[in-house]
């Protein structure tokens, strides 16, 4: 482990200063299941870690039916799956944090950081984009807010610049008739980076699609969301169903690695998307 110095901020405004202070080494401590690895590995110079979980703002958790929910960037992963708001109108980001890592990481990773770490298998950041979820960012000039799907612009890459940090996650609120869904694929039972996974949200008006969203994970530089042409507007049937995996798997631009082939995961881009629109549609007829 690299000699590293530890600071503890108490609002927003004393992060962005301990950040500014510290230099181009100093980074965000939220839950740390990431950058303590990185830190410890050397493969992320680190000589000061700032310290969010004691600001309010970052650690706050509410749902308002006529505003949405909020999450704060440094709330870790078990109270997010464990709130019945989030389980019932968001539950795309109940599924994906209730499976990143064990018990114990669940207890300190966060959604913020999940999204901060910008890998291109990040679970929930497919679930915080199928939302239509949007990341207020603070820093030396203020605060910012970034639609999530515009946050990542390449592997381990995102729109932070220096001395920035997310504050909280914003989600937009429930309308009827609409539900979301989420899914991965994994070599093992739990514990694993996804060789592809994918998030739906639907809104639905009798058989017809309203609106939709649909992203992928893992099967590109970074997570992305799908073109949706092939389901708004239309009837929700297998036709339907399966032109919209066909242009997940049209839209993916997979590698080859240890997890999976590129035919396999533009095999699962396409099934998980199916897969992903039946859950939430179901959701959204009931």
């Amino acid at each position: 482990m690299q000699a590293l110095k530890y600071a503890r901020a108490s609002s927003v405004d004393e992060a962005i200063k301990l950040l500014s202070d510290g230099g181009p080494n100093a980074k965000v401590l939220a839950g740390g299941t990431d950058i303590i690895v990185l830190a410890r590995e050397r493969r992320r110079k680190v000589e000061l870690f700032v310290d969010i979980k004691h600001i309010d703002e970052a650690m706050q958790l509410t749902f308002d039916p006529g505003k949405g929910l909020i999450v704060g960037a440094a709330t870790p992963l078990y109270k997010v799956y464990n709130d019945p708001n989030v389980v019932k109108h968001y539950t795309a980001l109940a599924q994906s944090a209730h499976v990143i890592g064990g018990t114990a990481i669940q207890g300190r990773a966060s959604l913020g950081g999940n999204l901060a770490n910008s890998g291109p298998a990040g679970d929930s950041i497919t679930a915080q984009m199928c939302l239509g979820g949007v990341a207020v960012i603070a820093g030396p000039n203020g605060r910012r807010e970034v639609p999530i799907e515009d946050f990542c612009t390449g592997p381990g890459r995102n729109v932070l610049e220096a001395n920035e940090f997310i504050v909280t996650l914003n989600f937009p609120a429930p309308v009827a008739h609409s539900a979301s869904a989420w899914e991965r694929f994994i070599p093992r039972n739990e514990m694993d980076i996804a060789v592809a996974n994918s998030g739906v949200y639907l809104e639905m008006d009798g058989n017809t699609v309203v609106k939709a969203r649909i992203a992928l994970g893992a099967v590109g530089p970074k997570v992305f969301v799908v073109p949706v042409d092939s389901l708004v507007g239309k009837p929700l049937t297998d036709e339907t169903i399966a032109a919209a995996g066909a242009a997940a798997k049209a839209t993916a631009t997979p590698i080859d690695d240890m997890r999976g082939s590129i035919k396999q995961r533009l095999h699962l881009s396409d099934i998980l998307t199916q897969r992903t629109i039946r859950a939430a549609a179901e959701r959204a007829r009931a």
